[in-house]
C-alpha cells in the first residue's frame, strides 16, 4: 500500500495537460495557512518580547500581527480611545527571539495596520455579543483572532487554542469576510466540530508518525487554511510526519517534515485499496 500510494503521489504532483491537478488546486490553501502560521508565531514570541520589555502593562490594549515579505511583525497598541502604537516586534523566518528586533516608539498605524486593527476590533465584538449563537466556546481552550489581509481580500479567522500541553485542536474555527470599507460581509463556521488530538501521552520508545481527521461535506473537500496553520505550529511539537485530512472527494496529505502538501481522488485511494485486498486474498489461498 505504501509503495503504490508513492507513486501516485509522484503521479499527481505532475499536472494533467491542460488541466491543474487537485494538488495545484490547493496551493492557494497553502499559501494563506502559511501566512496565518507566520502571524501566529509572530504573536507567539512578539508577546513574550514585548512583555519582557513594556513596563506600563496598563496601557496594553491588545495587538495583531502580520508579514511584510518575509519579515514578520507583531504591533502592540495602546488601550485608548484612538488607539497608538505603543510596540513593534519584527522576526526574521527563524522566529528567533534574539534576533527579533524591539521598538517601543508610540506612532500612529500605518494604513494597512489600521485596516487590520479596524477589522480584528470587529471580529472581537462578534466573538463576545454572539448574538446569533455561532461562536462555541470549550473548556480549556481559547480563541484566536488573526485579521488577515491577503491578495485585496480582508478576512478574521478565529481559531481555537489549547490551554493544556501535549493537545492540538482542529476544528471550531470560523472565518469573516470583510469589503474595502472594513465592513462585516460575511461569517462562516469551517469544521462543524471540536478534534482534539493529544500527543504529549506516547508511550515511551512508541513512535508516532502522525494523525488524521475527515471533513464534512459543509467544510470542503481540501484541506483548511487553519488546518495547515495548526500543523506548522504544533507538528514539531508532536513530531509527526504527516497528517491527513479525508474529504468525500480527495485524501489530502500533509508533509510535516516538508510543509507541502499532496492531493489524491478518493478514487484512485479505493483503487489502491481494492488492488491491495486483491493481493491479500490470492497470497493466501
Amino acid at each position: 500500500m505504501k509503495k503504490a500510494l508513492t507513486i501516485i503521489l509522484i503521479l499527481f504532483t505532475i499536472s494533467v495537460f491542460g488541466q491543474k491537478s487537485p494538488t495545484e488546486k490547493a496551493q492557494p490553501i497553502v499559501a494563506e495557512g502559511k501566512l496565518l502560521y507566520k502571524s501566529e508565531m509572530a504573536s507567539w514570541y512578539g508577546t513574550d518580547v514585548f512583555l519582557e520589555n513594556y513596563k506600563d502593562i496598563e496601557n496594553v490594549g491588545g495587538y495583531f500581527s502580520y508579514s511584510e515579505n518575509a519579515t514578520a511583525i507583531c504591533v502592540f497598541f495602546s488601550k485608548s480611545e484612538k488607539p497608538k502604537v505603543i510596540g513593534t516586534i519584527s522576526f526574521d523566518s527563524s522566529y528567533d527571539v534574539a534576533k527579533a528586533k524591539t521598538d517601543l516608539t508610540e506612532r500612529v498605524f500605518t494604513e494597512a495596520e489600521n485596516d487590520l486593527y479596524q477589522i480584528r476590533e470587529i471580529a472581537l465584538r462578534e466573538l463576545q455579543t454572539n448574538r446569533d449563537g455561532l461562536f462555541k466556546f470549550y473548556e480549556n481552550t481559547d480563541p484566536n483572532i488573526i485579521p488577515l489581509i491577503y491578495d485585496e481580500e480582508k478576512k478574521v479567522y478565529i481559531l481555537t487554542g489549547p490551554q493544556q500541553h501535549g493537545v492540538v485542536i482542529f476544528g471550531n474555527d470560523y472565518l469573516l469576510t470583510f469589503d474595502k470599507e472594513n465592513k462585516l460581509v460575511t461569517k462562516k463556521q469551517l469544521h462543524k466540530n471540536i478534534i482534539s488530538i493529544e500527543y504529549g501521552n506516547v508511550e515511551e520508545g512508541v513512535e508516532v508518525e502522525g494523525a488524521m481527521h475527515s471533513h464534512l461535506p459543509e467544510t470542503g473537500d481540501f484541506i483548511t487554511a487553519t488546518d495547515i496553520c495548526t500543523l506548522m505550529l504544533y507538528e514539531k511539537f508532536a513530531k509527526w510526519k504527516t497528517h491527513n485530512v479525508v474529504s468525500k472527494k480527495y485524501l489530502n496529505i500533509w508533509n510535516c517534515e516538508t510543509d507541502q502538501l499532496t492531493v489524491i481522488p478518493m478514487s484512485i485511494v479505493d483503487k489502491i485499496n481494492k488492488d491491495q485486498e486483491n493481493r491479500r486474498k490470492k497470497n493466501e489461498k
